[in-house]
């Protein structure tokens, strides 16, 4: 089992979101390791080490942050499978997306999503939501062990 525990997955395919939110995570000490993948099928393969990620040895996130659209595999059907399956089901998850349809956030919830944000275009209001969500899932949430 790797040493250093994953604090956050970060399934982004939108490089600058990316960077921004990994950047302002461990601006604030939030999240001492973050992993980017940038779409969904590596985060499946990822999370239920298979395919190409077979071989590495690592644990669950403690917080796994998922856009909904995304090549190959979409955020939905990530989300779909982590909440159907015993290992990951537990796990919290977070969409952070652009999409403010109703339709796409009620079939989250449908899903499993534990909270839904909409990323912010203003770039203060994007680096604090980072800040707000990372304070609470980290460090004030209590998820079990």
């Amino acid at each position: 089992m790797n040493q250093n525990p994953i604090d956050i997955l970060l399934v982004e395919d939108n490089i600058h979101d990316a960077e921004l939110t990994m950047r302002e995570l461990k601006k604030h000490r939030l999240a001492n390791n973050v992993v980017h993948l940038k779409n969904g099928e590596e985060a499946l393969e990822f999370l239920f080490a298979s395919g190409k990620a077979a071989d590495i040895s690592h644990g669950l996130p403690r917080l796994i942050l998922l856009d909904i659209n995304m090549p190959k595999v979409n955020g939905f059907e990530v989300l779909h499978q982590l909440k159907s399956h015993e290992l990951t089901r537990t796990t919290p998850v977070v969409i952070l997306t652009s999409s403010n349809e109703d339709p796409d956030i009620r079939r989250c919830y449908d899903l499993g999503v534990n909270s839904y944000i909409v990323k912010p275009v203003n770039f203060e209001r994007f680096t604090e939501a980072i800040r707000s969500l990372g304070l609470y899932w980290l460090l004030l949430n209590q998820s079990p062990t």
